[in-house]
């Protein structure tokens, strides 16, 4: 017998009109399938018709640095007016956007959503414009909105189109968006990106420093591995050349590594002899630039303002951490510290990039947050097998996770592991695999750990997998 096409169709039966009527029983089956296929039709009609209306009107916005377009569609996902431009420095022009979204809300009486696509610092004092005023606004992911932006045929790109296309993108009933984290959150993750983001220009001017030193003084760095440090950075101040260290008098220079290492006089006098030397040896081999002097004395100065602009941050941070000592958020970061190889910034930089944990229900979301979830290659029979983490999350989050993955591994000065049950895992794991791809391994183990302790609102304790084995087999 022919399957059914819809589901309720087993409740109709029209065989029984064949010898109640005296006609053919295939007729009336062929009556059953008819009427299948009508109600099938109008089921199909009316679904279709319920989707086209929604519950509240989509308000796509294209934002610019200056400037920004507006898209509102009616809740039959038909423009309401014509996208319009709206200047970020004329408040005329911003309480006239405001006045058209209230005008299509009491025209069709109901709620508006407004869609923003993340772009950087320029969605947010608009973002925060339109949440003051009473509206609800969402952020969008731009990964998302590019992949939804290039439906039509024809070749259009302008800040019209793309309005349209995140207002009609507001009502997919899957979308994700992004939430907006407290004022307290905000501000630490300012403080944090701005902490990574002075460290980057600092490291790339020490790299700057050490290539002018390779000119002029090429010995330099094998005396002071730390070109950077408090010793290094008095020589170069006060004997910049080699000849100013070889015609100094050898006391004055031992008194001043001595005072700036804290290390004693017979370090100093170590330190001064290897430097006399390598000056002696830069006579001889070396391209003497008297420009390059000038270079060197300009690039001390930018890394000694770089470390007191460091430094001001992560007293910043600390003060508005022990400010709000009460809050959940300042507790779960006391979680995150407790765990070997968490620092104090780098449980505070975790933190302020997960922003609610509330949001995660499963340690993968985390995972993916981050970045760390593999990228996935396949088409047809094909399995792609050089597949890498997708490195889609938060670039910084993932700093901190490596950073916390390369500790943890390590082991302290007495020579016991900072975190044994990771160390061996890791040990364990370079045998099959290459180093990155176990440290990698550490970064996801990491990341359990910080999801479990957020998870149990509870400090770290150091469990075995035979330990945690049991518990597992006593809890089940």
């Amino acid at each position: 017998m022919k399957k059914s096409i819809i589901p309720f169709s087993k409740n109709l039966r029209f065989s029984w009109l064949g010898p109640v009527f005296g006609i053919p029983v295939s007729h009336a089956r062929m009556f059953t399938y008819q009427i299948e296929w009508i109600l099938l039709f109008i089921t199909t009609k009316v679904k279709g018709v319920l989707t086209m209306f929604h519950d509240y009107i989509s308000v796509g916005v294209d934002v610019a640095a200056d400037f920004s377009w507006f898209s509102i569609l009616s809740p039959d996902e038909k423009e309401f007016r014509k996208p319009f431009k709206v200047d970020h420095n004329n408040a005329d022009s911003l309480r006239n956007a405001v006045l058209t979204i209230k005008k299509a809300e009491e025209q069709y009486s109901m709620k508006s959503k407004t869609f923003l696509e993340s772009t950087g610092i320029y969605h947010f004092p608009l973002f925060c414009y339109l949440k003051d005023l009473g509206l609800e606004v969402c952020v969008i992911n731009p990964l998302i909105t590019h992949s939804n932006k290039n439906v039509g045929i024809r070749k259009v790109k302008n800040d019209r189109y793309d309005a349209k296309c995140i207002a009609v993108l507001g009502y997919s009933p899957d979308l994700k968006v992004s939430s907006t984290p407290d004022d307290l959150i905000l501000n630490l993750r300012c403080l944090c990106r701005e902490y990574y983001n002075l460290v980057d220009h600092r490291s790339a001017y020490v790299n700057k420093l050490k290539a002018q030193l390779r000119i002029v003084f090429p010995g330099f760095s094998k005396v002071f591995s730390n070109v950077t440090g408090t010793t290094s950075i008095a020589i170069l101040k006060k004997f910049p050349t080699p000849e100013d260290i070889i015609a100094a008098r050898p006391n004055e220079i031992i008194d001043l590594i001595a005072i700036s290492s804290r290390k004693g006089l017979k370090y100093a006098r170590t330190k001064y002899n290897l430097l006399s030397a390598a000056a002696a040896n830069a006579l001889n081999f070396r391209y003497n630039l008297p420009a390059v002097y000038d270079i060197l004395e300009m690039y001390i100065g930018l890394i000694e303002v770089f470390d007191k602009r460091i430094d001001s941050i992560l007293t910043k941070i600390r003060e508005f951490v022990q400010e709000n000592s009460t809050e959940d958020f300042v507790r779960q970061i006391q979680y995150l510290d407790s765990i070997p190889g968490v620092g104090f910034l780098s449980a505070v930089t975790l933190m302020c990039e997960i922003g609610n944990f509330a949001a995660f229900t499963k340690p993968k979301q985390l995972f993916a947050y981050f970045g760390l979830d593999p990228s996935v290659n396949e088409s047809g029979k094909f399995r792609g097998t050089n597949n890498k983490m997708s490195k889609r999350g938060t670039r910084i989050g993932r700093r901190a996770l490596y950073a916390v993955a390369l500790a943890s591994v390590r082991k302290k000065r007495n020579g016991a592991a900072i975190n044994p049950v990771l160390y061996e895992y890791y040990q364990d794991k370079k045998k099959s695999k290459p180093k990155k791809v176990a440290l990698g391994a550490i970064m996801h183990k990491v990341c359990n750990i910080v999801f479990a302790l957020l998870r149990d609102n509870k400090n770290f304790e150091l469990i075995t997998p035979s330990q945690h084995k049991l518990q597992f087999q006593q809890a089940a």
